[in-house]
């Protein structure tokens, strides 16, 4: 070989080797597990729990003596999937063992399906099964999203010795607080999911809305029916579970027992949070995190919380464009590779340092771009009162609404609208993504308050607070707030929601009726943002009372709305004069300190 040619390929060798070098030293520097083992798996295996009921579980270990730390999925929605075989062949080839078992009733397991109730102990039972496995180390994580966020929760007051830490993805919180019901108010869009999980044929939404195959109902048509309590007999059957939770509207002993927030003070456990701002069950992780920050049972438990918000739909890091909006490149992210440290860190001992990283990683919309934080809410903000302004005439967005810093000075006119339940504003969910707010806007019962043009860039990222001044000619009714921010061309990008139903302004535990025509002050904490307000944007809020289909109409009767067909027109009246200054706390930040990456 020609010397010129030899000093090529020595050279390219060189280059191959430096490279290799490299990467492998990289790989040294991160400290995280490689995927070096065979995989083997073992079907159905049948767990038994305390009462008898076996659940059956999907096994995946590395095909190599020793045993290894476990990684736990209890689902209901099926394990024998391609999902489950791409998630367990990940872990095992990495060296964990990867166990994800169908909940009681579901599939393959033994057993009656009633959402909730037996998550607690049988979570425990199989963490206690798969802590003392011949192949298991005796630690035992647990992960999963939405519903799987329960099943990790309910457990964790139980303190297993085994469980070492938990990896919830969009988990919902307590269930009268998002779902089923949102601060009381029945979420209704998740009616077809409860006829899915029972065993009925109803498709999801998104699709034609018709029953597969030869639907005698439209999904339209069911949701419109009253009461909603018939629901489930309109698909064929009655169902337990869904009858309760009908009848259960108020915070009563029935939805206490599954509370698992309350038991912050019980749990021991380093829990990494994930979630999306537009995630369905977002409430979850902004109350889970914060928390448990607090009221963990120990300090250690308190210190080893992480907390991380992409912007996402409940089917997070999936997609950098949400209803039309894209949020760049950079929005999808390695999260197999987060959660992958978090597991080495607690279950092999593996120093990476991610305890010593920032426990909050936010992705700032607007400015499409991550940030680190070190606490929630930032300690920075400002908190800035904004306060609803109008003749009188708010109504709709080509109405006068303004909000402004400057409190009302005088006897401004209030606001008013008539909500019919027989005719609802129509849902536009911003949990489904930014969704253009302006079709309901246009509505004469949708109240509409924005700034001016904005002269500079503003940042809200935080919780958003409205302090709400109303009355009402019915005694029960439903206020939902909405915040967005509007561009030049009048897209309202839709940036989360709030709710509150009159008869729980108090407590969701008892019910107190209104007096009509008296003013009431409403606290409705909106679901927390990190936005970038653009020069040029308008930050709006609009007030209405219903979001149907997604949310049951009030019938404001003050009676139960799920099990009544009776129901009254609302007049309603909003407030922003000087004794009542109707007002939304935003959390503004300052933008030449927001760190920006």
């Amino acid at each position: 070989m020609e010397k010129s040619k030899q000093r090529g390929v020595i050279i390219l060798l060189c280059s191959w080797l430096g490279l290799t070098v490299a990467a492998f030293s990289l790989i040294q520097e991160e400290k995280i597990s490689q995927p070096i083992y065979d995989v083997k798996m073992e079907l159905n295996v049948m767990v038994p729990m305390r009462d008898g009921v076996r659940l059956s579980a999907d096994i995946y270990r590395p095909d190599a003596p020793g045993r290894f730390p476990v990684l736990l999925e209890r689902t209901p929605y099926n394990n024998n999937n391609n999902y489950y075989f791409e998630r367990g062949t990940y872990y095992a080839r990495r060296g964990y063992v990867f166990m994800v078992q169908d909940t009681r009733g579901r599939h393959d397991s033994e057993g009656e399906w009633y959402p909730l109730i037996y998550e607690a102990e049988d979570g425990y039972d199989t963490q206690e099964w798969a802590g003392t496995q011949p192949w298991s180390t005796g630690k035992v994580g647990t992960i999963g999203a939405s519903y799987v966020g329960w099943t990790q929760w309910y457990p964790a007051p139980l303190a297993n010795k085994h469980l070492a830490c938990m990896v919830p993805y969009v988990a919902p919180p307590n269930p009268f607080k998002n779902f089923p019901y949102e601060n009381g108010v029945l979420f209704l869009a998740a009616a077809s999911w409860m006829l899915m999980m029972d065993g009925h044929t109803l498709q999801t939404f998104g699709g034609d809305g018709n029953w597969v195959p030869d639907p005698p109902y439209k999904l339209s048509e069911m949701l419109k029916h009253l009461p909603v309590s018939e629901f489930d007999r309109m698909g064929g059957r009655r169902v337990s579970w869904f009858q309760d939770w009908m009848e259960h509207d108020t915070f009563d002993d029935y939805w206490k027992r599954l509370d698992y927030q309350s038991q912050f003070n019980k749990i021991n456990v380093p829990t990494f949070h994930i979630t999306g701002w537009y995630d369905g069950d977002f409430p979850g992780a902004f109350m889970n995190f914060p928390g448990m920050v607090k009221g963990a049972k120990t300090e250690h438990a308190r210190r080893s919380q992480k907390l991380l918000i992409g912007p996402w739909a409940h089917a997070v890091n999936l997609t950098r464009r949400l209803t039309g909006v894209n949020f760049g490149q950079g929005s999808l992210i390695d999260l197999d590779r987060w959660v992958l440290r978090w597991f080495d860190h607690w279950l092999k001992g593996i120093d990476n340092g991610i305890l010593g990283e920032a426990p909050i990683r936010i992705f700032v919309m607007g400015a499409n771009d991550w940030r680190d934080e070190w606490e929630w809410p930032l300690e920075r903000t400002r908190w800035t009162k904004y306060y609803l302004h109008s003749t009188g005439r708010a109504n709709s967005l080509y109405g006068d609404g303004l909000l402004s810093t400057t409190p009302p000075g005088g006897d401004e006119p209030p606001d008013r609208y008539r909500y019919d339940p027989e005719k609802p504003a129509p849902a536009k969910h911003t949990t489904y993504g930014p969704i253009d707010l302006q079709k309901i806007e246009r509505r004469m019962d949708v109240l509409v308050y924005q700034t001016p043009q904005l002269e500079d860039e503003v940042e809200l990222t935080g919780p958003v607070t409205l302090k709400l001044y109303a009355g009402s000619s019915a005694p029960d009714t439903d206020f939902f707030a909405r915040l967005s921010d509007v561009f030049p061309n009048g897209f309202a990008m839709g940036l989360g929601h709030g709710i509150i139903r009159a008869r729980f302004r108090d407590s969701l535990e008892k019910s107190t009726l209104l007096e009509p025509g008296k003013v009431y002050e409403y606290t409705i904490e909106l679901w927390p943002t990190s936005n970038l307000f653009h020069k040029g944007h308008r930050i709006r809020i609009e007030i209405t009372s219903s979001a149907f289909p997604d949310f049951a109409r009030n019938l404001n009767t003050g009676k139960n709305s799920q099990t009544t067909t009776e129901m009254q027109v609302a007049d309603q009246t909003i407030y922003h004069d000087a004794k009542y200054s109707s007002h939304v706390i935003l959390p503004v930040i300052p933008v030449d300190s927001s760190n920006l990456e």
